[in-house]
């Protein structure tokens, strides 16, 4: 579960940390490579990096089927075990976050944190109606997170679509019923 913080100026921050049974570069690499974070990252419509600038423009899914777009810049980059970015003057939300990448102890794996800190939309007006549609940050960190480690271990993301669930069945009887 995500720890979520609270800061002193208002934003709220969200940290997750997995063991994957990666390499410390294959994690990195995967989370270098901005325009590959929507394959795992579901609120992610997409990214986009201006290979010039190096900046990126990123698109996020928002409630009632909105999008929130904004630019971002990479702040530090320490290849194999750090990366952070921040969005640009004027974004809305202003968000930054960072991955930091290490061994596992033992040689287990890669643990792999990750860190988001925002503004949230509306205050904590906007935070709580997030929360009650399943579309917070730290709801949706904890989710991203689990396809990340499933996207590098296996190299496919679970998924449930296209399969029935117990309320869209018909049930055993209308089925005997003809």
């Amino acid at each position: 579960m995500a720890l979520e913080i609270r800061e002193p100026d208002g934003r709220r921050r969200v940290q997750r940390t997995v063991t994957v049974l990666r390499s410390p570069s294959d994690c990195y690499s995967a989370w270098r490579d901005f325009a590959r974070l929507p394959s795992f990252m579901d609120s992610l419509e997409s990214v986009t990096v201006d290979p010039t600038s190096g900046r990126s423009h990123w698109k996020v899914k928002a409630p009632a089927g909105q999008s929130v777009e904004w630019d971002a810049e990479v702040v530090e980059d320490v290849p194999g075990s750090f990366l952070s970015w921040r969005s640009l003057p004027g974004a809305d939300p202003a968000n930054s976050g960072e991955v930091v990448i290490r061994e596992a102890p033992g040689g287990r794996g890669t643990e792999v944190t990750i860190a988001l800190s925002y503004e949230p939309p509306l205050g904590e007006v906007g935070r709580i109606a997030a929360k009650l549609l399943g579309e917070e940050p730290a709801m949706q960190l904890d989710e991203d997170i689990v396809r990340f480690k499933e996207m590098m271990e296996t190299g496919r993301i679970p998924t449930t679509a296209g399969q029935p669930n117990g309320r869209n069945r018909p049930s055993v009887a209308k089925r005997g019923a003809a």
